[in-house]
């Protein structure tokens, strides 16, 4: 799935900016944040999980820039979610 792989791309990105354990951790706080559904209820994926996406899409925003792929517009990304 393309929304898969983006974010496996933006997760190898983020541990190629090599972090501090601090700043992992606020990342990681940051996104459990949104996780929460609409009636209340908390659904948690785990720390890996998240670090792992992130990495992924960061990873591919770095091969764009770097021109080993395509730019996507903004629709593009919109139809993946």
């Amino acid at each position: 799935m393309r929304v898969s792989a983006s974010v496996e791309s933006l997760w190898q990105y983020i541990q190629s900016l090599q972090l501090s354990t601090r700043n992992r951790e606020w990342l990681a706080e940051k996104l459990l944040e949104s996780t929460q559904m609409e009636d209340g209820k908390k659904e948690y994926i785990t720390k890996e999980e998240i670090l792992a996406g992130i990495d992924a899409g960061l990873r591919e925003v770095k091969l764009t820039q770097e021109g080993k792929l395509k730019p996507k517009f903004a629709k593009e990304l919109l139809d993946e979610l």
